[in-house]
């Protein structure tokens, strides 16, 4: 993979520099490949409004007319083709290089080429934390009790800004889902349900007062008509639909609950109603909302052979954060009564990939769950990577006692000769002893070729341990100056973003037995990352399942009943495993830390 990324830099740089003129040719093809290319990854389909709005009767059936569209992915590609064409201005800056704009541009450009097959989500966007907020009426006096008054709605909003919350639109969350792009740090997507006449007297003016976007769900036979207490019109949705603010999101045409309707039926909530928006506001539209966000398979299935590219659900005894949908068809959402709870819980996702060595030590520490391959693991990345070796064995979050780091994994091999014995397997080297312990001469050539890890302040190196040269301090200090911590792990799970064969375990014993693991390593965005498997897995499942996770470099650490994890002073782990007296922590940033802690304690 390195190669194949030093080589693409090195054609970059000789192509660009000699070839200036025709870079604008290829930006140009670039523009016309790209939006094509899309309609392959997540195709969408809708047909271009007519310029009077339709006097014909519902048909149920899509014109004959439709063509294929930008799928949301396009969006971001637009926006990527228009920063390529500064490329050659670029170019002549040397403070800038090609090494920079390389790095950053081809992350981005990557994620939409490995965007899963639709409707799946990114595995990515998974671990991220978006909440998408239903609102019904808004009105001066609450007629029943989900009801909101327009003045706890700008309380609300306030609220939302004051936590440093970034709402977003649903074109975002889509792609996000679609690509693993980070959102904002803090993002959180606004929807207002079936079209009353409140959200363009009170919800509008409040969305363009603080430029807060915002999903609207409209069923098209309410419009301009008196049903329920109050209805928008069309030339209110119209002024609406032309804000960028806004999306309009069909909420079929009746409003029937989807469930067992006929095929025929869905085809006329799904299509028509597509028909009839599109047609009436002069604007794509792209979602959908399930009336009382209820739903069966072929509800889902004519939400899709309808063209929209995504659709909102609502399930009160099962409300879900974006990411934890079953896909893109059916995005869960949470009731506007949670919005408080949800202003702490947003999370935009870790960053994106880089192509780059580089690494990050000071990004927050934070914990997410996923299920990769039908098998739950816990992950928490983030902070500084440092080791302690413990005087003693003990349970993790009795080593973390006293520190400052916030969370931790079991580490290396230890021996089991004695039972309070802090003895282990191969070289050891942590700040928390400060002194270098070579391996044991009989034991360490047995350790040859599993990853020996080297950690200093501002790097991270796995590299095959050698007896023959690693058994003493200058000589890891040859492959990582000003090293702090080393170690020998397990074995290698992922390297260079690959997830390792069998045969790269060597002769480590019940390899791919189905046991608890632990692992550390580097994601993709240089951060630190440690974790465990919550249910039994083989060794290169492992492997596998954390290269999808992200993983640029993964190792595996002691496991089996050994298999340990500790967050804020708790364990993570169901069960009371086995006391170790070596962890791999992780120090939050500076401006986190305690001062009134030692940054590492021997205990």
């Amino acid at each position: 993979m390195l190669d194949l990324v030093n080589g693409l830099k090195s054609m970059c740089v000789g192509y660009v520099v000699q070839n200036r003129q025709k870079l604008g040719f290829w930006v140009g093809s670039l523009a016309v490949i790209v939006p094509l290319s899309i309609g392959f990854l997540s195709p969408a389909w809708s047909y271009e409004p007519d310029t009077a709005p339709s006097t014909e009767e519902p048909s149920g059936l899509l014109p004959m007319s439709c063509q294929p569209t930008q799928a949301t992915q396009a969006i971001g590609l637009t926006r990527f083709v228009s920063d390529v064409t500064q490329t050659a201005a670029m170019i002549e800056q040397p403070a800038i290089g090609i090494e920079t704009l390389f790095g950053s541009i081809a992350p981005q450009m990557l994620a939409y080429l490995s965007a899963p097959a639709f409707p799946d989500i990114h595995q990515r966007a998974r671990s991220a934390k978006v909440p998408v907020v239903m609102y019904h009426d808004i009105l001066p006096e609450k007629q029943v009790f989900f009801d909101v008054t327009p003045e706890e709605l700008e309380q609300r909003f306030q609220e939302i800004k004051q936590k440093g919350v970034t709402p977003i639109t649903m074109d975002q969350l889509v792609t996000h889902l679609r690509t693993g792009l980070p959102l904002p740090e803090k993002p959180i997507l606004l929807t207002f349900d079936d079209g009353y006449s409140g959200h363009y007297e009170h919800v509008y003016p409040l969305l363009k007062k603080y430029n807060y976007p915002a999903v609207f769900a409209i069923y098209t036979t309410k419009v301009g008509k008196k049903i329920g207490r109050s209805s928008l019109t069309w030339e209110q949705l119209r002024e609406m639909a032309k804000d960028p603010l806004v999306t309009i999101s069909s909420h079929s045409v009746t409003h029937k609950v989807m469930s067992g309707l006929t095929k025929e039926q869905l085809q006329l909530e799904t299509q028509e109603s597509k028909r009839i928006l599109e047609t009436e506001l002069g604007v794509p539209v792209r979602y959908f909302t399930y009336p009382e966000g209820k739903f069966d398979a072929q509800a889902v299935e004519a939400v899709k052979e309808a063209g929209y590219a995504a659709a909102l659900t609502m399930d009160d005894n099962d409300e879900r954060l974006a990411g934890k949908s079953d896909n893109l068809l059916t995005i869960g959402r949470v009731g506007q009564s949670r919005l408080l709870e949800m202003l702490d819980v947003a999370w935009g996702g870790a960053k994106l990939p880089s192509w780059s060595q580089s690494f990050d030590f000071t990004a927050p520490v934070t914990r997410t769950d996923a299920t990769i391959d039908n098998t739950p693991f816990i992950f928490v990345s983030g902070g500084k990577p440092i080791t302690i070796h413990a005087r003693t064995r003990a349970q993790v979050p009795e080593i973390l006692e006293g520190t400052e780091a916030i969370a931790a994994v079991d580490g290396g091999f230890f021996s089991l000769e004695f039972l309070d014995s802090n003895a282990m397997l191969g070289p050891v080297f942590s700040q928390s002893e400060g002194t270098f312990i070579p391996g044991k001469r009989g034991e360490i050539p047995f350790l040859d070729q599993r990853p020996l890890v080297l950690i200093s302040p501002t790097a991270v190196k796995f590299v095959p341990f050698d007896h023959k040269k690693h058994n003493t301090l200058e000589s890891i200090q040859a492959e990582l100056p000003n090293v702090t911590d080393a170690f020998v792990a397990a074995g290698w799970l992922v390297e260079n973003g690959q997830a390792q064969p069998l045969e790269r375990f060597g002769r480590l014993y019940s390899v791919n037995e189905l046991r608890h693991r632990a692992f550390w390593g580097i994601n993709q965005a240089g951060q630190p990352q440690i974790g465990v498997s919550t249910e039994p897995i083989g060794s290169v499942d492992l492997g596998a399942a954390l290269a999808k996770a992200g993983f640029r470099h993964a190792v595996m650490l002691d496991s089996g009943a050994s298999t340990s994890l500790a967050y804020k002073g708790a364990s993570l782990v169901g069960y009371t495993p086995r006391p170790v007296p070596h962890v791999v922590a992780l120090v939050p940033p500076a401006n986190e830390l305690n001062t009134n802690c030692a940054l590492v304690s021997a205990r």
